[in-house]
């Protein structure tokens, strides 16, 4: 029965990049998974005040920004393969181990900018990923990366046992160094088993005589060819209201928890279990039974069932771990449909054949647009810790709102010709 589960298929029936890339994520999504919901956490120990952890947030997007709009000249320069080796050990290799020593927010702010150049990765691994992979097995693609993620979740009670021993901040510590050996291996691993792809080749080919330069300076032919394709814009706006959402959850829900619903930090480890959980029978068993290239109807659903689980987070009591948990399942529904959905949505709507700059310019014009909440919301959260995610549920009211305007279908095209 396993066996005859489309999502398993396409797992084993995965060849090439996509294959190697979906195999190796595991060993970066687990020591992601693993320290997550202790960013916040951690950094507060150590001194750092709310509204700096907003700051800290706020210059790591807008490093992104300036390396998400260089990240498709670099990717088409270097190649898809090179470049993504390059910059996962700079941007995440590096961050890991100031992050694993850190004393104030000084150090936290060195560790933001380096890794905010992920930017780069990034764009050059989603090209390889996607560009010589079947385009009806992208959401199965894109499901089973999030699904490496959620593994941590199982082992994640062990992180609360440590915290309750040893306490938070040399827990912690332990977790980032741990991601440093786990995540370099990944990249080293995935540079051996992956091969350039047939349009980095040709990228590499046609750019070979050109400066970085000239190609920054034909942005503007490629942002034209984004605004005269209708689905590429719903999908930008889509990725700008999720981006800041989980920007926001990462950074704040932990603080929710421990400082206004009192949860003790040695359970915090509990709530992701759940939600992976509940994540992985509604990857295995409700997104197969999906339309992989209908995109409408189940990212409408995501971001109710969004705002439903923010909605009951907002009005759960101190210790209400019954409503908790259910705003955890809500929130897991929703985001089991909506990013492997925005995934696959952006990949089909790009021009194949600018798809690192289009790519590029779509993260940069998101992150601009992102780079404010982090402020913002730790603003936010100083006067009520639960004003972040009253900001959540009207980003998502607007999210729903760009889905109402978007055709249903993929196959269906754009009446323009940059649409392809």
């Amino acid at each position: 029965m396993v066996k005859s589960n489309p999502l398993v298929k396409t797992l084993v029936t995965l060849r090439g990049n996509a294959r190697a890339c979906v195999w190796t994520e595991p060993l970066y999504s687990i020591p992601w998974q693993l320290y997550a919901p202790y960013i916040a956490l951690y950094q507060l120990a150590l001194g750092v005040t709310e509204s700096q952890i907003g700051l800290i947030a706020s210059v790591g997007m807008f490093v992104q920004v300036f390396a998400a709009l260089a990240s498709g000249v670099i990717t088409d320069k270097l190649g898809r393969k090179r470049t993504t080796h390059l910059f996962d050990i700079v941007s995440w290799s590096i961050p890991c181990l100031i992050w694993a020593f850190s004393q104030n927010f000084t150090h936290f702010l060195i560790a933001a900018v380096i890794n905010g150049l992920w930017r780069v990765a990034g764009n050059s691994w989603n090209c390889l990923l996607v560009e010589d992979t079947d385009k009806r097995q992208l959401v199965h693609v894109f499901s089973w990366i999030h699904i490496a993620g959620l593994l941590a979740a199982f082992v994640s009670p062990v992180a609360g046992v440590f915290i309750a021993r040893y306490g938070l901040v040399p827990t912690v510590r332990g977790l980032y160094l741990l991601a440093f050996v786990m995540m370099t291996v990944k990249f080293t691993v995935l540079d051996l088993l992956a091969e350039e792809t047939q349009r980095g080749k040709i990228r590499m080919q046609e750019t070979a005589g050109v400066s970085p330069w000239t190609m920054l300076s034909e942005y503007g032919g490629v942002w034209q060819k984004i605004i005269h394709t209708p689905r590429t814009l719903v999908a930008l706006g889509v990725m700008v209201v999720l981006n800041i959402c989980l920007m926001i959850n990462t950074n704040f829900w932990g603080i929710l928890l421990t400082q206004r619903l009192l949860v003790p930090k040695q359970y915090i480890s509990l709530f992701p279990l759940a939600k992976a959980l509940v994540m992985l029978v509604f990857y295995f068993y409700i997104i197969p039974r999906l339309d992989p290239l209908q995109f409408r109807r189940p990212m409408l659903t995501g971001f109710t069932l969004f705002a439903a689980s923010q909605l009951i987070l907002i009005f759960t009591p101190v210790l209400g771990y019954s409503l908790l948990l259910v705003s955890i399942a809500l929130e897991a529904c929703s985001l089991a449909l909506l990013q492997p959905y925005i995934d696959t949505l952006v990949v089909v709507s790009v021009d194949s054949v600018e798809r690192a700059r289009i790519v590029s310019i779509l993260h940069v014009t998101m992150l601009l647009f992102s780079a404010p909440f982090g402020w913002l919301a730790g603003n936010a959260a100083e006067l009520d810790h639960r004003l972040p995610f009253v900001i959540n549920i009207v980003l998502i009211a607007l999210g729903f709102v760009l889905m109402l305007k978007t055709s249903g279908q993929a196959g269906q095209r754009d009446a323009s010709p940059a649409a392809r």
